[in-house]
């Protein structure tokens, strides 16, 4: 049999190497933007670029113009039709496409990849040169990467706004972040306060942040305030660091509240209270009292604590009962939450992730960049939570035990 020549000669002009793919779906892509586009506007008509007046038909075609898309294949010109729709007033007007919106110049695929290098710490010139083999050389300017970031802060504002009735939060971890911020012409420390909620299916999820003037009364006071009026519900529980102006706020909103001191909190202050020689034995007759099995052996080591303590060193004492039951709540909740619920580790891993984003900045250059850094980091999915240890036991007693009452029948 004989071989064709020709088709030895057309298989030897055709290249076949690892830029093959990438060459041809690029020189396909245009076909296919217009094709799609063509099927959006041939749905809004209702009817095809061919057919006969009908009952359906809701307007007409009058030509194209180009449009330059930057893609996850690079940039690529297409023509971009045009056609004027009925409207109800019985006037006409300029269909917009929904696929490829006005101004847009890029896919939300690229926008995310360039967001997501930017919350990683990237500047401007760094995230060109690591787009530079995903756009092929499509337009990225300087003010490309403010424009994308600064869509976050619409996206912001109604995320702080938005409805949590729907999420049935069980329990609350608060606590206070502080980066350095530029406030007027100066350098300064201001508070950033963080709420994580878990929801009756044991999901972590941030309901608010925002930033205030202090960590006071008043500003954990603005907050709690704002979840009332987003219909939080009335939690079972709140984990806290210690900050007895943010217990003051919760019991005021939520008289019922059982209210968690961070035990891992008060172990600084313990040792900050006691002289280094003792640490490492303070620590461990805390541990054995904090994270004994039972409430009973728990209850039983903490009178063995004071008992010590009293003797060798009467400050950690006196800074224990500061504490009080507070620093107990969690035996009344069921043993496979109690490492969850003794500490803010959960908010700890939040603020960790602020700090190791911000700290490419010696200074955040206002109070807005702070919250949509940080609200950037939890969109963009840089920030992942965990269910909460022992959520299958998440439904709460009707009438939870406090510790008091714990303490009494020991």
């Amino acid at each position: 049999m004989r071989r064709d020549s020709r088709t030895r000669a057309r298989t030897k002009a055709t290249p076949f190497d690892v830029d093959t793919i990438e060459a041809t779906m690029r020189s396909r892509i245009r076909e296919t933007i217009e094709l799609l586009v063509d099927e959006e506007l041939t749905a809004a008509l209702g009817a095809g670029a061919s057919a006969r007046v009908g009952r359906d038909r809701r307007g007409y075609r009058h030509g194209t113009r180009s449009r330059q898309l930057t893609t996850s294949l690079g940039p690529t010109t297409f023509a971009l039709p045009r056609a004027r729709l009925a409207q109800p007033d019985g006037t006409t007007g300029e269909w917009r496409s929904q696929l490829v919106p006005r101004y847009q110049r890029r896919t939300r695929r690229v926008d995310e990849a360039l967001l997501g290098l930017y919350l990683a710490g990237a500047n401007s010139r760094r995230i060109r040169g690591a787009l530079r083999p995903l756009i092929a050389g499509g337009p990225l300017s300087k003010d490309a990467v403010s424009r994308v970031v600064g869509r976050l802060k619409d996206a912001f504002v109604a995320w702080r706004a938005r409805d949590l009735a729907a999420d049935r939060i069980r329990y609350l971890f608060l606590d206070g972040w502080f980066p350095i911020v530029r406030v007027g012409q100066r350098r300064a420390r201001v508070p950033v306060l963080v709420t994580l909620g878990v929801t009756a299916t044991g999901e972590r999820r941030v309901l608010d942040l925002r930033l205030a003037g202090a960590e006071c009364a008043a500003a954990w006071r603005e907050v709690i305030e704002s979840l009332v009026s987003r219909h939080v519900g009335v939690p079972v529980l709140a984990v806290i660091d210690g900050n007895p102006a943010l217990a003051t706020a919760l019991r005021a909103a939520w008289p019922k509240i059982q209210v968690q001191r961070c035990t891992v909190h008060k172990l600084r202050n313990l040792l900050a209270k006691a002289p280094r020689r003792l640490h490492e034995e303070l620590t461990e007759d805390y541990r054995r009292m904090v994270y004994a099995a039972t409430p009973d052996a728990v209850l039983e080591a903490r009178k063995r604590f004071r008992t010590k303590w009293r003797r060798v060193c009467p400050g950690v004492v006196t800074s224990l009962d500061e504490a009080g039951d507070d620093l107990f709540t969690f035996l009344a909740f069921p043993p496979s939450q109690w490492k969850a619920l003794r500490t803010t580790n959960a908010l700890e891993r939040i603020n960790e992730e602020f700090r190791r984003r911000t700290k490419t900045q010696t200074m955040l250059p206002s109070e807005d960049a702070v919250l949509v850094l940080l609200f950037g980091l939890l969109h963009s999915g840089a920030i992942t939570l965990r269910r909460l240890d022992g959520w299958r036991d998440l439904v709460p007693p009707s009438a939870p035990a406090s510790p008091r009452q714990l303490r009494q029948a020991a």
